[in-house]
């Protein structure tokens, strides 16, 4: 039994216009010491998927299917269920350090708040923890900066602090959420191997949402490409990076920049723009946008299809997708 199974998720939100289908029929797993990167566009549905993996989701919104850990669905949790879940065994790291901590709040006093709550440790140990875990991530002079307020610290400091929070009750399952997106290119790498590092020393499993495909590349076994809320690729990274099938990962690798490439040449672009959620295609949610697409597209859900083992695609023409050339297709 994998640590986490996640079973025909979708999510829907309740919006002035209708359902909006956030994540459609979602299925991946994810075993103990394992890494998976989560990547797509924005609005494709990867922040939204690991919300609903913390149960974080927003009240006007319902959840369909199933997401095990350890056979048990937390979907069907009540919410003091679930807050003995967050941060214990499941934890996250989210986006925006600033927005994430308490400003009112010293970082110590944060850090602390879950080692007291899930561990039942007194005040003098949290503190002492804490300080052990501000030294682990990087903080210079935890001792002085214990008692800091998120506002005194800089941009790679709070997301070590945010680090040190998520990892202080030793999670199963670490999620971390674009937590890279605020750094400069300097300290994004510090934060990343630092996450990579600790996720190895303490065997838990990661959960890496992002859109820079090198990113992923470095730091996750497998990876889910997702596009309009569902998965279109899925497999061990190695294996997708060497044969790219779904033409939307084609389009999302054609697209990055590239040593060599002239100075005045144009990126290739992905046409079109992200399908509205709440007026989605019938059959396949890059349809609008994909150079192979054809009335079966249109109409009928992709079939999901494996390419090779462990390497899942759902897409009506897999075997004209593996035979065009990237630049072919988006020319």
């Amino acid at each position: 039994m994998p640590l986490l199974h996640v079973k025909d998720l979708s999510i829907i939100l309740s919006t002035n216009d209708g359902p909006a289908r956030a994540v459609r029929h979602l299925d991946f797993h994810l075993d103990a010491g394992e890494t998976l990167g989560i990547v797509g566009e924005s609005g494709c549905g990867k922040s939204m998927t690991a919300l609903a993996l913390m149960g974080l989701l927003p009240e006007m919104s319902r959840t369909e299917g199933q997401i095990l850990l350890d056979g048990e669905d937390l979907l069907q949790k009540t919410e003091d269920e679930m807050c003995r879940v967050r941060g214990n065994r499941l934890a996250m790291i989210f986006q925006e350090p600033m927005t994430s901590l308490n400003p009112v709040h010293t970082i110590g006093h944060q850090i602390m708040e879950p080692l007291r709550l899930h561990l039942g440790l007194s005040e003098s140990d949290a503190r002492a923890e804490t300080l052990r875990l501000l030294d682990r991530v990087g903080i210079p002079n935890p001792t002085a900066r214990i008692d800091n307020y998120p506002h005194q610290l800089s941009g790679g400091q709070r997301q070590r602090v945010m680090i040190a929070i998520a990892l202080s009750c030793k999670p199963d399952i670490l999620i971390a959420d674009e937590p890279t997106t605020a750094l400069d290119v300097t300290i994004q790498d510090q934060i990343l191997e630092l996450i990579q590092t600790l996720v190895q020393e303490e065997g838990m499993a990661l959960v890496l949402i992002s859109h820079d495909l090198g990113v992923i590349s470095e730091n996750t076994d497998n990876i889910l490409v997702m596009y309009g809320g569902a998965a279109v690729e899925i497999g061990q990274t190695e294996r997708i990076f060497d044969d790219l099938v779904h033409p939307y990962t084609q389009g999302l690798f054609a697209a990055m920049p590239k040593l060599g490439r002239a100075r005045n040449a144009r990126l290739i672009t992905i046409p079109g723009t992200v399908p509205d959620l709440i007026h989605m295609p019938t059959g396949c949610t890059f349809t609008d946008r994909c150079p192979l697409a054809s009335d079966i597209c249109r109409n009928t859900p992709p079939p999901v299809v494996e390419v090779k083992a462990g390497h899942m695609v759902a897409c009506h023409h897999v075997q004209e997708a593996r035979h065009r050339k990237t630049e072919e297709l988006f020319s």
